[in-house]
């Protein structure tokens, strides 16, 4: 019976921490706008960004993402922020921010 009960609590921990990370944004970006990014700020040899990460790149807060290249939290998503700098200009969005 303690068993279900670990059991029972595990799964609704895993699934408070899923829906955590579904609701959590970085400068405007989700978690889901980040993950269809993160193949194109990936080093070696990484592809051209995808629609949706562009799309994502549209709604995101420019400055703020700026604010984010020199910390560990990019890497820390295995996101290579020189990289990830990049993209704006590979998706063709207007004014890209100068960081």
């Amino acid at each position: 019976m303690e068993s279900s009960y670990k059991k029972i609590a595990i799964v609704s921990v895993v699934l408070v921490i899923l829906w955590g990370a579904n609701a959590q944004t970085i400068c405007n970006m989700t978690m889901a706008g980040l993950t269809a990014c993160k193949p194109s700020a990936t080093a070696p040899n990484p592809p051209p960004p995808s629609a949706a990460c562009c799309s994502a790149l549209l709604h995101a807060d420019m400055k703020c993402l700026c604010s984010y290249k020199n910390s560990k939290v990019l890497p820390s998503l295995g996101i290579d922020p020189n990289l990830a700098m990049t993209l704006p200009q590979k998706c063709n969005i207007p004014h890209p921010p100068k960081c």
